[in-house]
């Protein structure tokens, strides 16, 4: 693993700052094949004749793939190199990308959105091992700025979503992802200072759990976590279909609104994780739950558009607080020698934990509405609101 002084924890400048802004740039991209789908989703039920529920369950399955490759993703990490387990998820994306630009059935829509997943999650933990590696003292703000490019990568899918709409085909919104993943690992492969190294590499799967698992502390955050994960991946994923379905609102209204949620986690990331840096990261962490509960809250009352907009704002601005610091928090809290590992175990249980949200959306929303599925994120992220507020007043 790499040993960087902590006088080189240079976050825009020297090998650190550039491997920052190469894996942040990367996680964009990573980002753009599962975020593509939420604003397509409209346009694919009617192309491909699904139902809402089949809608749900190909961005449940595609979270599902990420999450199931979250604790290999850390552990080949750790056994093997950092870049020996990056190089494989973009790889592996590249496939699944252009899976999705040819799909005209529903199972090649099905097997697109499961491998795309797939690789998304390979480079998870690996990523942040990485910036582990690199940043010690600034590891918050690296996260937080790392972090923000996965809402770069949603505006960029919205933008990407709106131009094939308009030229009349959604499959060739998924091209350009292929283009900038190959660029990344090209570049990755000659920056990083790793060797790629393929050998045999045991998981240890039950000596992990056993560490992790006997901590109650992280027992109540993996609670936490999931509960947000759940949210997050419900509200995501039927944004759009919720401002269209049930509020009346355009498409390029429900596009801008999915848009300006990313954005405003540009502004969010960063903010939320060098105040981590300098506070209880828990508490930064717990206190962005709740103003996104009332978020949720605010959006599902929507009477106006002004008022929709606000609620999604609201919404972003606490959920775009919560992963950085309380990821900065476990990495701090696992062992040096396998906390990628450590990470992908955990991340492993929320992601898939959070791969059930659109499922739910998309069950609820077919026998009540989109607005009681919402409603019902709102008592999930006050709950692990709650939970991560009483962990931080136990202290470190």
């Amino acid at each position: 693993m790499l040993d960087m002084s902590r006088n080189g924890e240079q976050l825009l400048n020297g090998h650190t700052g550039r491997m920052l802004g190469l894996l942040s740039i990367g996680l964009a991209f990573v980002r753009l094949g599962r975020r593509l789908l939420p604003p397509l989703l409209p346009t694919v039920v009617a192309d491909l004749s699904i139902t809402s529920f089949q809608a749900g369950l190909v961005l449940s399955i595609a979270a599902g793939g990420f999450a199931l490759l979250q604790f290999p993703s850390g552990r080949l990490s750790d056994r093997l190199t950092r870049k020996t387990a990056i190089l494989a998820s973009l790889s592996i994306l590249v496939v699944g990308s252009v899976i999705l630009s040819g799909a005209t059935t529903f199972i090649l829509l099905l097997t697109g959105a499961a491998v795309v997943g797939m690789g998304e999650g390979l480079y998870g933990a690996a990523d942040r091992g990485l910036l582990s590696d690199l940043f010690v003292e600034k590891r918050g703000a690296a996260f937080g700025i790392h972090t923000t490019f996965s809402d770069l990568g949603g505006i960029l899918a919205a933008g990407l979503a709106a131009g094939a709409l308009a030229f009349g085909v959604w499959q060739v919104a998924f091209l350009p992802t292929v283009a900038g993943l190959v660029v990344v690992a090209t570049l990755l492969h000659r920056w990083g200072v790793e060797p790629v190294v393929i050998e045999p590499v045991s998981l240890h799967t039950r000596e992990t759990v056993g560490r992790l698992f006997g901590q109650r502390r992280i027992q109540w955050l993996l609670l936490a976590y999931s509960l947000f994960a759940v949210t997050a991946q419900g509200f995501v994923g039927f944004l759009p279909a919720l401002l269209q379905a049930e509020h009346g609102f355009s498409p390029g209204f429900a596009s801008a609104a999915f848009a300006g949620m990313f954005a405003t986690g540009i502004v969010a990331r960063p903010v939320a994780g060098r105040l981590s840096d300098r506070r209880n990261r828990l508490a930064v962490a717990g206190t962005g739950l709740v103003l996104g509960a009332l978020g949720v809250a605010t959006l599902a009352t929507a009477g106006s558009s002004i008022v929709a907009i606000a609620g999604v704002i609201v919404f972003a601005m606490g959920q775009k607080a919560f992963p950085a610091p309380v990821q900065a928090y476990l990495m701090d809290t696992f062992p040096e020698g396998g906390m990628a590992g450590d990470l992908g175990a955990v991340r492993t249980i929320y992601v898939g934990a959070g791969s059930l949200g659109p499922v739910y959306v998309g069950y609820v929303a077919g026998r009540l509405s989109y607005t009681t599925a919402f409603a019902g994120f709102v008592i999930m992220l006050l709950g692990a609101g709650f939970i991560t507020l009483g962990i931080a007043r136990d202290g470190p």
